[in-house]
C-alpha cells in the first residue's frame, strides 16, 4: 500500500483503475469505426450489384431490340446500333458496343452488345460496371409456316 496525501491510503489496484480511465471509450470508438466501415461496405456491395443487375438488363434488352432491326424487311427504321443504344438509355446505360450489322438476307444472325451503367458509391464516385448480351434473330419465323407451333396451354 502506498501512502497519499493528507495521510490517506490507497492500493495499487485502485491506483492502475485511476489510471485506465477512458480506455473503454477508445475500445468503443474502434468498435464505432469499424461498424460504420462495415455498413458502408455492405452499402458499396449493394450499389454495386444493383449496378450490375441494371447493366445486365440494359444489355439483353438492347440486344433484343437491335437484333431484328438488322434485317431490313422486317420495315423498321433507323439502324440497329441506334436501337440499341435507345434501348441501353431507358435502362440507364450507355451502349459501349453493338456488333450489329445489316443484313438483308433470310439467314439466322446474331448481335452482340455491351453497355455500361455508372454505381455512384459515397467516398469513390462513380464505378463503371460493364455488361454485354447476346440475340439471335431468324427472320424465318416471321413466317407463318416458319414460325414454332404455340405451347398447349
Amino acid at each position: 500500500m502506498s501512502q497519499g496525501k493528507r495521510g490517506f491510503h490507497y492500493s495499487d489496484s485502485a491506483h492502475l483503475k485511476a489510471t485506465e480511465r477512458g480506455a473503454a471509450s477508445g475500445l468503443v470508438l474502434t468498435i464505432v469505426i469499424w461498424g460504420i466501415m462495415m455498413a458502408w461496405m455492405v452499402a458499396a456491395v449493394a450499389i454495386a450489384g444493383t449496378a450490375k443487375m441494371r447493366a445486365e438488363s440494359a444489355a439483353d434488352g438492347a440486344a433484343l431490340a437491335a437484333a431484328p432491326v438488322t434485317f431490313r424487311p422486317f420495315g423498321a427504321r433507323g439502324s440497329a446500333t441506334g436501337e440499341a443504344a435507345r434501348f441501353a438509355r431507358a435502362n440507364g446505360a450507355e451502349l459501349s458496343m453493338c456488333t450489329c450489322r445489316p443484313d438483308p438476307s433470310w439467314n439466322e444472325r446474331t448481335v452482340e452488345v455491351r453497355v455500361v451503367v455508372y454505381a455512384r458509391v459515397p467516398g469513390l464516385g462513380a464505378i463503371p460496371v460493364r455488361a454485354q448480351s447476346r440475340a439471335t434473330f431468324d427472320p424465318l419465323a416471321l413466317l407463318d409456316e416458319g414460325a414454332p407451333e404455340p405451347a398447349p396451354p
